[in-house]
């Protein structure tokens, strides 16, 4: 099943068994939507359930809000993460503060999902990664998803969460093919041992999980290791338990995030390592980030401004060696 056929099952199923589910976003309804997650919704739902809405993000999630105080579990899509900012007022003052500022007495059952990164030559403000942000904001739940079972699963999850979810996508992972058990016993909130090692833990999530898979085959040849990647899938609350125990079997940590390495999301992994394991460590905590620049239209630019797997891999080599592996 493709990823954002995954989305698709998901929506569909939770549509199917509560009715107070619905979508909103821009082309969502008629057109199924810009990287066709919701296709068929609108045929099967209808226009009350599916809805298209105006190019306005701020009024995407400020009736998702609405929605929800009246009852409703609306999942909002944003076209892309950089569109989302203009929903951040409504996003960070509204979802995530209400229920606190009425003691609980509000519930927003509230999805906002959209994709975010690097595709190709999408230019700078369609290119970016603002989980950093969202993740720092109290209230908000924050997953990810970097394969289908996780987009299945995940997507379900928040959609039956009674607090306000962020749901993170990428704009390249939507036709990335993989199983989907429907009956598995999938926790968003935990993290997933990708490929279990004993020398290095690298951590890292959405499409970068990938590219690190591409890259480790050449680190564990060239320095002679065994290195277990982990996807984190929930950025905010963190599977800190996962981290730790593999931490404690490694001694060494390499965080691989997409994002700008200054207040990257990242640098609140290496931090909390660094505060909670810091005997359990054998060197200091390897940081692989983008650069600290909008990301360029050029592709050559666009990807040396970013991760890829030999940049990964030559970094990861260089460091092992100074660090005595």
């Amino acid at each position: 099943m493709l990823y954002r056929e995954a989305l698709n099952l998901a929506y569909h199923e939770a549509m199917t068994a509560d009715e107070s589910v619905v979508t909103l976003g821009e082309d969502v309804g008629f057109y199924g939507g810009s990287y066709r997650v919701t296709e068929k919704l609108y045929e099967q739902f209808g226009a009350h359930r599916v809805i298209d809405t105006p190019i306005s993000e701020q009024s995407i999630v400020g009736n998702a809000v609405g929605m929800a105080i009246g009852g409703l579990r609306p999942v909002a899509e944003i076209m892309t993460a950089n569109f989302a900012l203009l929903a951040f007022d409504q996003i960070i003052n509204h979802m995530a503060k209400l229920p606190y500022m009425s003691n609980g007495k509000v519930q927003l059952p509230i999805v906002v999902r959209f994709p975010q990164g690097v595709s190709k030559q999408l230019a700078a403000q369609h290119s970016e990664s603002y989980e950093q942000m969202l993740a720092a904001v109290p209230g908000l739940i924050v997953l990810t998803a970097s394969t289908p079972q996780a987009a299945y699963h995940g997507l379900k999850k928040a959609i039956e969460l009674d607090d306000p979810v962020i749901f993170i996508e990428h704009e390249l992972l939507y036709n990335k093919k993989g199983e989907v058990d429907t009956q598995a016993r999938f926790d968003p909130f935990k993290a997933q041992i990708v490929k279990p090692g004993n020398n290095i833990t690298l951590v890292s999530y959405l499409k970068m999980v990938d590219d690190v898979m591409t890259a480790v085959p050449e680190i564990e040849q060239q320095l002679g290791v065994s290195c277990e990647v982990i996807d984190l899938n929930s950025l905010n609350p963190i599977d800190t338990d996962t981290l730790k125990t593999s931490l404690s079997k490694t001694g060494r940590l390499v965080m691989v995030e997409e994002d700008h390495k200054t207040g990257g999301y990242g640098a609140q992994i290496v931090s909390w390592a660094s505060e909670h394991c810091f005997y359990e460590l054998d060197a200091p905590p390897l940081r692989i980030a983008g650069l600290d620049t909008p990301i360029p239209y050029n592709r050559t630019l666009e990807l040396a401004s970013i991760p890829t797997p030999d940049s990964i891999a030559q970094q990861i080599i260089q460091w092992g060696k100074q660090n005595g592996l």
